[in-house]
């Protein structure tokens, strides 16, 4: 299991990816090589105060590539191009043995966001998909200028048909936070039966209204112009939500 792990040492401000090892999934330990997996600054931001708040390396989203024969892992990063609102991007690494790594290029582009967090990677009707979740501040001034709609807070679908990009931007996120569930963040997708997707999330906006409750499965339609949409159970007028 990969993880984020900061130290005391620098006040939490840079983070770096570490790795458990259990025998029964339920008693882990630590590795002794850890950290095991560290931002690169040829494509990364390190620390920089000015620049922006911490050194962005975290949630790691672990898979098994199926032909190069490498475990590969997406992270939350930020990219050393552009302005600092548009930093944000989904880093890359692989590894033959999760303690050994090889840090690669970015998967998606900066531009959009500040930061890009909690990935994931599926490949849903014969696309690719890479949902990040963004908060409403963390949009770029380039982002909004370029729709002309102020940022939302949600989980959002970077589209692509090739495994490692390059990706479409996304325009809303895949569940509006008008819905009534309210904000929805770190969304997941999930298939249920072969071909059928549902979404599921954590309610709540960020960590000031972060309400700490998973939302049941909801289904997942894919529009003609190829984008992901969740589709809300209908509500009785007068009933709770």
């Amino acid at each position: 299991m990969l993880y984020t792990g900061i130290s005391r040492r620098e006040q939490g401000l840079i983070q770096r990816i570490g790795l458990a090892v259990s025998d029964d999934l339920v008693s882990w330990a630590k590795h002794p090589g850890n950290p095991v997996l560290e931002a690169d600054p040829r494509w990364y931001d390190l620390l920089d105060r000015p620049r922006w708040r911490d050194q962005s390396w975290r949630d790691p989203w672990l898979f098994r590539h199926p032909d190069d024969g490498f475990l590969h892992c997406l992270i939350t990063a930020r990219s050393p191009l552009g302005a600092p609102d548009a930093a944000g991007v989904v880093g890359h690494a692989r590894s033959l043995d999760l303690v050994a790594w090889e840090v690669l290029p970015p998967v998606t582009a900066p531009g959009d966001f500040a930061q890009v967090e909690v990935p994931q990677l599926v490949r849903v009707n014969g696309r690719y998909a890479i949902l990040a979740s963004c908060q409403a501040e963390d949009h770029s001034r380039e982002r909004i200028a370029r729709l002309g709609n102020p940022g939302e807070t949600g989980t959002f679908v970077f589209a692509s048909d090739e495994m490692f990009g390059p990706y479409d931007s996304p325009n809303g996120p895949i569940a509006g936070p008008g819905g009534p569930l309210g904000t929805l963040y770190a969304g997941k997708l999930l298939e249920r039966q072969a071909g059928t997707w549902q979404f599921m999330a954590f309610r709540g906006d960020g960590d000031r209204d972060f309400l700490g409750e998973l939302i049941d499965p909801l289904p997942v339609t894919y529009e003609a112009d190829g984008q992901l949409l969740v589709e809300y159970p209908r509500v009785s007028a007068g009933a709770d939500r």
